[in-house]
């Protein structure tokens, strides 16, 4: 028997085919672009991603018709915080806002502001800040009356998706607690924040567990991607739920960190754990599991703007070589001491999620010298990147003590240098998760719980492997040093940034 895992991602649609042992026997992806057209707008196409989801699906589902084997059931991981609005006959009003759009965010400071974007972040989990679907419709509702006037439902790609396969309007408790919209406790809609935006319950999805399964997909896509009439389809959780799940990161006294596109710090519990200040989020995983934490905007994507703008010369050789560029930059980097001699890189070149959930954040090189080259400049890129995920690591100690371990998961683990840097920052043993494709793997091990193949989600521990573990070393004292001064800088400089970012939203 063999089963598929799919996540609909910020950059990409994966979908892999596994089979009872968790073993990895085919794998299909498909890219698509982010549209940007001002500073502070990311959108996709929905019908786009909705394709991506059609071929990988159909392309792993082959091979296992070649194989003789029968695929049990479809296990849906997703990206939060994405909205559609869609009229009455399905069809998109608008493009798929993802979380890295920031037209809302005077809305979200606003009622940070007031108190009232805390209080609901206490109900629902979800920080104030422009990522939040909540916000977007604001926004929406003042700045597009139009569209908003003709929404028949508020959703995300993942219920866009389904809906597509199977003609009905559902969302999952983990997507769903991740929209500022829904109570946590009561796992319903919350009233308040619903009228805050002038909406109803009707226009959004029902909500069911992350467990729950889907039967009856309709014919048109049953037979274009050949699964059979019986195939289930489990509705499943967020990627960043399913990628804890999927890094080995479900005991508690363990985080994951994961440092892709973004970055994020996760652990998990049996109970949300709220901040009083409402630096972190807390989604939920399954009925008595949630993830506490906080994503930053800024890991990966930052790293590949530095290539981007300043290593045009070893992308240049890097292809002339058939390598990654990201292997010359690497190996520039190891030859800088640790502290970069005290160059400082605050990454929030797309403003910053947490802990500080400000869209006007903007990124800044500080404390440069004539000392200073272009491998400085890479080395510090890469430890302002570690100084944002410790920032956030912080935050999380101060709410859960007990942690003591942190698996480590993301293109980042392909150096040495990076993990060892981040484990010096974090000053805290490291451990890289082998399983490369959390998000996918935590969705398949999220559907066998579904269907009943276990009781519970630690019987399937035998799918999660460890890789190389990290300790911290003497840097740890000099990054402590300079992480301070990154905290320093990032208070005192903020007003300045967010003036920054009001002129370029002008442009």
């Amino acid at each position: 028997m063999f089963y598929i895992g799919i996540d609909i991602g910020t950059t990409s649609t994966k979908a892999i085919l596994y089979d009872e042992n968790g073993k990895i026997k085919s794998k299909s992806s498909v890219l698509y672009p982010i549209y940007s057209p001002r500073a502070n707008v990311r959108e996709q196409d929905p019908e786009e991603i909705f394709n991506a989801v059609l071929s990988t699906l159909k392309e792993v589902n082959s091979v296992a018709k070649n194989s003789g084997e029968k695929v049990e059931f479809i296990s849906f991981s997703s990206m939060m915080h994405s909205l559609i609005c869609v009229d009455k006959d399905a069809n998109p009003l608008t493009n798929c806002i993802i979380w890295a759009d920031s037209r809302s965010s005077e809305y979200a400071e606003q009622f940070k502001g007031n108190g009232i974007g805390i209080e609901i972040y206490k109900r629902t989990g979800t920080p104030c800040h422009s990522m939040s679907p909540l916000y977007k419709i604001m926004w929406l509702r003042d700045n597009e009356s139009e569209i908003f006037k003709n929404t028949f439902k508020f959703i995300s790609i993942k219920e866009y998706v389904i809906y597509k396969l199977f003609g009905e309007y559902l969302v999952d408790y983990s997507i769903a607690s991740a929209t500022g919209l829904f109570n946590i406790y009561d796992l319903k809609w919350d009233d308040e924040a619903l009228n805050l935006c002038g909406i109803e319950e009707s226009k959004l999805s029902i909500p069911y567990p992350t467990t729950y399964i889907i039967e009856g997909m309709l014919d048109k896509y049953r037979e274009v991607l050949k699964f059979d009439e019986d195939i289930k389809v489990v509705l499943g959780a967020s990627d960043g739920c399913l990628a804890n799940l999927g890094s080995n990161g479900i005991d508690f006294g363990t985080a994951v960190v994961s440092i892709g596109t973004s970055g994020a710090v996760r652990t998990v519990s049996n109970r949300p754990i709220i901040d009083d200040k409402g630096r972190t989020f807390s989604y939920i995983l399954t009925d008595n599991m949630y993830v506490s934490g906080g994503a930053i905007n800024n890991g990966g994507i930052t790293y590949r703007w530095f290539r981007d703008t300043f290593c045009s010369e070893e992308v240049e050789i890097a292809s002339k070589m058939n390598i990654e560029a990201y292997d010359l930059i690497n190996k520039m980097v190891e030859n800088v001491k640790p502290g970069s001699e005290g160059l400082i890189f605050l990454p929030f070149l797309t403003g910053e999620r947490a802990p500080y959930w400000n869209s006007n954040l903007r990124g800044s090189y500080i404390g440069i010298s004539d000392m200073h080259k272009r491998e400085h400049f890479a080395r510090s890129t890469i430890e302002g990147i570690c100084f944002a995920i410790n920032d956030v690591f912080r935050v999380l100690k101060e709410t859960n003590e007990d942690i003591k371990c942190v698996y480590v998961n993301g293109g980042f683990t392909k150096s040495k240098c990076w993990v060892q840097t981040l484990t010096d920052c974090m000053d805290t043993k490291i451990i890289i998760s082998d399983n490369y494709e959390s998000p996918t793997l935590g969705a398949l091990m999220l559907g066998l719980l579904a269907i009943g193949r276990v009781k519970t989600l630690k019987e399937l521990d035998f799918m999660l492997e460890d890789g190389e573990v990290f300790f911290p070393t003497q840097n740890k004292e000099k990054y402590k040093e300079l992480f301070q001064i990154y905290q320093n800088a990032v208070s005192s400089m903020t007003n300045v940034l967010s003036d920054l970012a009001h002129f370029q939203n002008k442009l």
